[in-house]
């Protein structure tokens, strides 16, 4: 017998208000970006308060984390957005410039926002003189509540789904796209891929780093910290890959998994660079430490 999970009636908006034609709405994929910011607010607040986490004191002042914080999100929207742009729909946006502007119809890249807030912080980190390490290692312990809060909200959206699968937990999926599941009879329950991500990327990197953090002291050796969040992510989005539909853009009759290189994804393509760079960060650290 069949079985699966229908999709629940949730909308992507929160409320909406019609005002001279104009539609206003707060999305929840918005409220996802704009709560995991304040986490990471609060996160890296206190972090910075408890003088016993780091080695020689913490790496920045309260009024320099605020300040820090504006880059970020200046990072996160532009480098987010530009990196959906250019990695994953080049021809459409080229062809449709002013749709780039549209942030709120969707379409962000973790890749672009993550490459985005690197370069906004070690910009901050070189004009203020801080330890660029350590600040990398403050974003990342605040970075993972973000990332689960905005995959739990692509779930809601009815986007970024997975795989058909014939899993009793599988999801039906509304929508022609997400129905069309060649070789499926009747409705077509798909992977809820964005969960597994919000489950691995969110909470499971989140424990991990609190534990390193708080319980075994790894802030005091600056790198550590970030070192492992790359290596974390990576390795969670890599394998979430393999249980998520492939962009659209990329799948064809004669490539129906949508493999961009060497039977990867773009999503894994694009985070290999972020595994290597973990490892290499860690080795950095602990070879920093020893000497």
């Amino acid at each position: 017998m069949f079985a699966a999970i229908p999709f629940p009636d949730l909308s992507p908006e929160i409320f909406s208000i019609d005002l001279g034609g104009f539609h206003f709405a707060l999305r929840w994929y918005a409220m996802g970006y704009i709560a995991g910011i304040v986490i990471a607010w609060w996160i890296m607040s206190r972090a910075i308060a408890n003088a016993t986490l780091w080695q020689s004191g913490a790496p920045m002042t309260r009024a320099q984390l605020e300040e820090m914080v504006t880059w970020m999100v200046v990072g996160i929207i532009a480098g987010g957005r530009l990196g959906f742009v250019l990695f994953y729909q080049p021809g459409y946006y080229l062809a449709n410039p002013l749709e780039i502007l549209k942030v709120w119809q969707g379409g962000m890249s973790f890749h672009g926002g993550f490459l985005g807030v690197v370069l906004g912080a070690w910009l901050f980190s070189r004009r203020n003189g801080l330890p660029t390490a350590s600040v990398a290692d403050l974003i990342a312990l605040a970075t993972p509540p973000g990332l689960g809060l905005v995959r739990v909200t692509n779930f809601i959206n009815a986007e970024l789904w997975g795989r058909p699968t014939d899993a009793p937990w599988g999801v039906i999926f509304p929508g022609a796209r997400a129905q069309d599941c060649p070789g499926v009879e009747g409705p077509c329950a798909r992977h809820p891929s964005q969960l597994y991500e919000a489950a691995l990327e969110g909470l499971v990197l989140m424990a991990v780093l609190a534990f390193l953090a708080y319980g075994r002291g790894w802030l005091k050796t600056p790198g550590r910290i970030a070192g492992t969040f790359f290596l974390g992510y990576g390795l969670a989005r890599f394998t979430v890959e393999f249980f998520r539909e492939a962009d659209a853009q990329y799948i064809t009759h004669d490539n129906p998994a949508g493999h961009v290189f060497l039977g990867m994804t773009m999503g894994q393509v694009l985070t290999l660079p972020m595994i290597v760079a973990g490892v290499l960060t860690l080795i950095w650290a602990t070879r920093r430490a020893r000497a």
